[in-house]
């Protein structure tokens, strides 16, 4: 297949965020990004209910909801209700990681796992067979901007390789330090959606760098 690109509005103007909505609804993205941040799994605070469900109302991409949030499970039916597409919970906020994820499709959501930079890939070998994603985060999660780490070659390639095994259709996302520079290594070690924010917000052309990763 190829490769998905899903610009993460934690990049754009909050000052204008239907402008950038707009933007990506007329680029070649094929999902929107959001980062859920609650200051306390990870040290920032982002966005709630209203302005997922406010994006949305404007967006024409399906809204890709990462929630880096404790217990994630109180609000599951919530974050759907606003509109989300597809939700990713974290492997190390979730004790009961399978009642999550069984509680996300249930919701009639797709339901996807992100692991920290110091998460063995391992530890999902018995959950892959349920998730339609894995994201593999390439920074630490709580801030945009950060420098890419580069042991994520290797994790994307475990993932991959997990999945051949369990589940050949599942969907390896990767998020932090995306750019046109690393692009086309990640698709090679076997990502399959790029998560881009400050490379394409930060553009002097905003469309022709979501061009430029969608065709890496």
């Amino acid at each position: 297949m190829n490769h998905l690109i899903a610009p993460s509005i934690l990049a754009a103007d909050f000052a204008n965020l239907r402008r950038d909505v707009e933007m990506i609804n007329n680029s070649e993205a094929d999902w929107l990004h959001v980062d859920v941040m609650d200051g306390m799994f990870v040290p920032n605070i982002s966005f709630g209910f209203p302005v997922v469900k406010a994006l949305k109302e404007h967006a024409t991409k399906p809204l890709d909801v990462h929630l880096m949030i404790v217990d994630p499970d109180r609000y599951l039916k919530a974050f759907v209700e606003a509109g989300a597409y597809n939700l990713t919970v974290h492997y190390e906020a979730c004790p009961h990681l399978h009642r999550t994820i069984q509680a996300i499709k249930e919701l009639g959501c797709k339901a996807s796992v992100a692991i920290n930079p110091h998460t063995n890939v391992s530890l999902l070998k018995d959950i892959i067979a349920d998730l339609d994603m894995v994201l593999v985060m390439s920074v630490n999660p709580g801030f945009g901007g950060q420098k890419f780490i580069e042991h994520t070659y290797t994790k994307i390639s475990e993932v991959k390789e997990l999945s051949a095994l369990k589940n050949p259709n599942m969907l390896i996302e990767v998020d932090g330090g995306v750019d046109n520079s690393n692009a086309l290594k990640l698709i090679k070690a076997g990502a399959n959606v790029l998560v881009a924010g400050n490379s394409v917000f930060s553009a002097a052309n905003q469309l022709a760098a979501i061009s430029q990763l969608k065709h890496s």
